[in-house]
């Protein structure tokens, strides 16, 4: 009978499979190596991508992300300024401008302004024909015994804006016209000075507001409108950051 073994004396079964398992590697296919991803190119569309998160190219154009596409120019750069500034408060706005050069808060407002996509629909408003007379009233005449100017005496004749720093008023949802009335009122909202809608806020009851917004939020938007060149009119009132054409102290 054979002597037993010392444990020393076993193989060791590792060192020996090292050899086949070395071999089986090199006779495998190589795995495919791939060139790491291009980084996207470096335009002004891939900066502007954290804005669409909200401001989406058609636009949510809700109470709290309004459509800013094809807004003129001007208006988009003065509220960027606004929200760095700190005249109009939104945390995500404040944070998101508020170490940017004005040179491109410029080039993102010329960005966007150049934007045209269809408008969303506009959800039913619920509003009884009195309260719509009352809100076409005041966006097309005004209230002349209280000094509140008609809507289209700045925003212009059909709504749409006025280049370069005027916001069309068309295709805005009631309930964002509310919430920015709310905010002038409240002093939440501001602009450069003279403040004319922080003025125009403060006359308004809040039967005028829910009445002109409801008009506003119901009204049809033709996809190929965009901000009038000029005012067909002298404006009725000075506004910080728009050019008077000649507007009344």
């Amino acid at each position: 009978m054979p002597p037993s073994k010392h444990p020393t004396d076993v193989p060791n079964l590792p060192a020996l499979l090292l050899p086949a398992l070395l071999l089986s590697a090199l006779l495998l296919p190589a795995p495919a190596w791939s060139a790491p991803a291009a980084p996207p190119p470096d335009t002004l569309a891939q900066r502007v991508a954290p804005c669409l998160a909200c401001h989406q190219p058609r636009g949510r154009n809700d109470a709290f992300f309004p459509r800013i596409a094809g807004k003129p120019e001007g208006y988009l750069y003065n509220q960027l300024l606004n929200f760095r500034d700190g005249r109009r408060q939104f945390p995500m706005m404040t944070y998101m401008v508020g170490n940017l050069p004005e040179p491109y808060l410029r080039e993102i407002a010329q960005f966007f302004a150049s934007q045209h996509p269809p408008y969303p629909a506009l959800a039913p408003v619920a509003a009884t024909a009195q309260m719509l007379e009352r809100g076409r009233v005041l966006a097309r005449q005004g209230d002349p015994a209280r000094r509140i100017p008609a809507c289209v005496a700045c925003h212009g004749q059909q709504l749409t804006g006025v280049a370069p720093a005027i916001p069309g008023l068309a295709g805005l949802p009631r309930d964002y016209v509310n919430a920015q009335f709310g905010a002038w009122k409240n002093k939440a909202r501001r602009a450069q000075a003279p403040d004319c809608m922080a003025d125009i806020a403060a006359r308004l009851t809040d039967a005028d507001v829910a009445a002109v917004s409801a008009w506003l939020g119901s009204q049809p938007v033709d996809d190929a409108a965009r901000p009038a060149s000029a005012p067909a009119a002298p404006l009725p009132m000075r506004c910080g950051g728009v050019p008077d054409h000649g507007a009344a102290p």
